[in-house]
């Protein structure tokens, strides 16, 4: 009986302890919205990745990567090659996401999140990442100035670009 006992305490896990929660991504979108003075726009960037996140652990609680920025697509040529011109693409290929110390809270998840563009890190304590069946996604919202870009203008000022833009990523699971 006491054997008994023992092999069944014996292999039940600990509650105190945080248990490992993996997340696998597997596909990043990112998209830039905002308005000009002839309406909205959307400028995307979609590019697969594997890459495994532990959430309430400290084996691998961050998750990097490189945004290439020539990769974004606006819908058109034009608006295009603004914002790469915008976000001085030549000078700054790549931009970067970093998220670390990656929390559940309550459905979501809390993060702390460093954004790389151009020369400028923006960064964010208790960032939130809203959770769904097939992906996590956050929202930066900011503005050209934020990052000392100014925003286009255009056609002798007829087309003017706002200050404000949201930055939109979704990290894809398995």
């Amino acid at each position: 009986m006491g054997l008994a006992i023992f092999f069944i305490l014996g292999s039940a896990k600990p509650t105190f302890l945080p248990e490992d929660n993996a997340v696998v991504i597997n596909k990043i979108k990112i998209e830039i919205t905002g308005l000009s003075t002839v309406g909205k726009y959307n400028c995307s960037n979609t590019f697969n990745i594997k890459d495994t996140v532990y959430v309430n652990c400290t084996k691998k609680n961050t998750f990097n990567t490189d945004i290439k920025m020539s990769n974004f697509d606006c819908g058109n040529k034009i608006m295009t090659k603004d914002l790469q011109g915008t976000v001085k693409v030549k000078k700054f290929p790549n931009s970067t996401v970093s998220i670390t110390d990656i929390k559940r809270d309550g459905k979501n998840y809390k993060c702390r999140l460093n954004f790389y563009i151009t020369d400028k890190t923006l960064k964010y304590k208790d960032f939130v990442l809203y959770n769904s069946d097939d992906k996590i996604q956050g929202t930066l919202n900011l503005k050209f100035s934020d990052i000392e870009l100014e925003a286009p203008v255009k056609m002798a000022g007829l087309i003017k670009v706002k200050d404000d833009i949201i930055i939109n990523f979704s990290l894809y699971k398995n």
